[in-house]
This record gives structure tokens, C-alpha cells and sequence, in this order.
């Protein structure tokens, strides 16, 4: 059972989102391995993994795979990427919004993107320690509150995000195109996608893409009844086999595999080893 909730008023310009699994930290050998796909959301994520069960990376097959630290940062990713875990874990973790990168880790969001960091790289002693620091505490909500806490003190005392990044942001969210949004900001087109890739860790038109996939998401979820034809009109797409192309590359399925598997959470998708 995942617990999550949104942040507390200060955080919420930096962080969407923050979950605690309501699992033990001591789980025993034998637990079920999942094989899934982590679909992009255009955001980067924090997690402190609290159980010692490994967690892999895989590459284009079983056998290619990379153990990932039991603290880490996800930065922004383009498309899916698959993973090995366990029925079974224990783990607290933010969803974080673009611009958060620089004030949490002190560098840009596009050095971290398209892969996984250690935290233990970024804050050095401060993530074993704060792993050890939730370990000892018995709820996920208790636990949930430590980790807020400890985000909060690294956060600067701010009322929102830096103006230079929110407007970024709102260039495209109200234009059509990459071309729009950088005509009504004023910048040259090198200099708005290179502030852009600092802040997010995609380039405009890959994070558009992103966002409009996860739209489409919602949409599946919300009326899964919905024909296919308005899920695409609906989140953005020219037509449906301009979603249907888009989808797999960033799912690894097709959008018909996806709402037959429903998966419990929307960016976790089982799949078969």
C-alpha cells in the first residue's frame, strides 16, 4: 500500500508529490520479482529505498543489468525505462517540479536527466544518514513527515519558483509550438531551449511530448470506456496514429496493451520478463 499526499504549502512550488510505501523495512528472501515499465512524466524523482532488496535496471534484456543505489535521484527521461523489482518494498520519495534540481543538488537539471544518480553522490554523508534516520521510524506517514522535513531544510525560503523558470514554463504552456513559446519569450531559440533543459532536463519539445503522453494517461484512466480516437483528439494528438506511434515509444506498448493491463498505478506497468 502506497501512502502519498501533496507537500506542505513551502514546498509546493519544487515538489508535486510526495509517497511513502506502508511496507516493513525487514522483508525476507523469496519475495516475487516484477518486471515493469517506469513510464516518463517530464519530472525528476528523489527516493530512499529503505529495504535491502536489490532493484536493476535493465537493458534490452533480462541479463543486462545495473543494481541502483538504495538512495537515488531519476532525472527526467524521454521515454520508459524497465526495471526489476520485488512484490515487496519499503520506500519513501518526491516528485519533483522542474526548476527544484539546482536548489536541491546544486546542479542542473540536465546533467541528471536520462539516468539514475546516487544521492549519496550529490549530498555525500547526509543520504546514508537520512536513510538510517527513516529506517527507525515504524509509519509511512511518520515517515513521510521526516522526509518532508529534511527537503524542507534543504529548500530556500521562497513563495514560488525562480521567475525566470516559471516563465519558461508558462511560454509553454500557452503556446502551440516550441517556435510560439520561444517567439513570446523574447529569447533567442539556442538560449530558450539551453534555460530550458537547465531548469526541466528536457528539451522543449521532448518535455511537450512528455506531458501530452501523460495527459493521454489520465484520460485512459479517468473514461476507460473512452474511444481511443477521443483519448488522442482529447490529450492533443493529430490523430490517433500519431498516438499510437508516440505511445509506444514512450510506454514500450501500444495504448491498447496498456488499458488491458490496467495497471494499479499509471506510470508502473508490469510487463512480461
Amino acid at each position: 500500500m502506497v501512502f502519498q499526499r501533496a507537500p506542505a504549502a513551502p514546498l509546493q512550488p519544487f515538489v508535486a508529490r510526495l509517497w511513502a510505501s506502508d511496507g516493513r523495512v525487514e522483508i525476507s528472501a523469496g519475495v516475487t520479482p516484477v518486471h515493469e515499465h517506469v513510464l516518463p512524466t517530464g519530472w525528476m524523482h528523489v527516493v530512499v529505498r529503505l529495504t535491502d532488496q536489490p532493484l536493476y535496471l535493465l537493458g534490452r534484456s533480462a541479463e543486462q543489468r545495473v543494481t541502483l543505489p538504495p538512495c537515488l535521484v531519476g532525472g527526467a527521461r524521454s521515454t520508459f525505462h524497465a526495471r526489476l523489482t520485488t512484490s515487496a518494498s519499503c520506500s519513501v520519495g518526491a516528485l519533483l517540479r522542474p526548476g527544484a534540481a539546482s536548489l536541491l543538488f546544486g546542479v542542473p537539471a540536465g546533467e541528471l536527466a536520462e539516468s539514475h544518480t546516487s544521492l549519496e553522490h550529490l549530498w555525500g554523508a547526509a543520504a546514508p544518514r537520512l536513510r538510517d534516520e527513516l529506517s527507525g521510524i515504524g509509519s509511512a506517514e511518520g515517515r513521510l513527515a521526516l522526509f518532508e522535513r529534511r527537503l524542507g531544510e534543504r529548500l530556500p525560503l521562497s513563495t514560488g519558483l525562480n521567475p525566470e523558470v516559471a516563465a519558461l514554463l508558462q511560454h509553454m504552456r500557452n503556446a502551440p509550438t516550441v517556435r510560439d513559446a520561444v517567439r513570446s519569450s523574447g529569447l533567442s531559440h539556442r538560449r530558450f531551449i539551453a534555460d530550458f533543459r537547465h531548469a526541466v532536463g528536457l528539451a522543449p519539445k521532448t518535455y511537450a511530448q512528455v506531458r501530452r503522453f501523460q495527459s493521454a494517461l489520465r484520460l485512459m484512466r479517468s473514461e476507460p470506456a473512452a474511444q481511443l480516437v477521443d483519448v488522442a483528439l482529447g490529450a492533443g494528438y493529430s490523430d490517433q496514429s500519431h498516438f499510437g506511434r508516440e505511445f509506444l515509444v514512450l510506454a514500450g506498448v501500444t495504448p491498447a496493451v496498456y488499458r488491458q493491463r490496467a495497471p494499479a498505478e499509471a506510470n508502473h506497468l508490469p510487463v512480461a520478463p
